[in-house]
């Protein structure tokens, strides 16, 4: 039968309001992410919520870090936006 048409995009609305979430309540550290949140992981930066960019390579070395990341797509146009 599917899914109630009332229902079809709520996946994508959900996904939406998270990243949404995510941009009102983070920084945006861009390329610098890896080494913002080692700072912050050694005490040598202010703790503080960041967001920004790694390669797969990159995440993995943080977590092996004890470094908690959650890898989340951001779509492009979103990218660097406060709010």
């Amino acid at each position: 039968r599917g899914v109630p048409r009332q229902y079809a995009n709520l996946g994508a609305e959900l996904v939406a309001n998270l990243i949404d979430k995510v941009i009102e309540n983070t920084e945006d550290v861009g390329r610098a992410f890896p080494e913002e949140a080692r700072k912050i992981h050694y005490q040598e930066a202010p703790e503080r919520r960041i967001r920004g960019t790694a390669s797969p390579q990159e995440v993995e070395a943080l977590k092996e870090e004890g470094i908690e990341v959650v890898a989340l797509p951001i779509p492009p146009h979103r990218v660097g936006k406060t709010h």
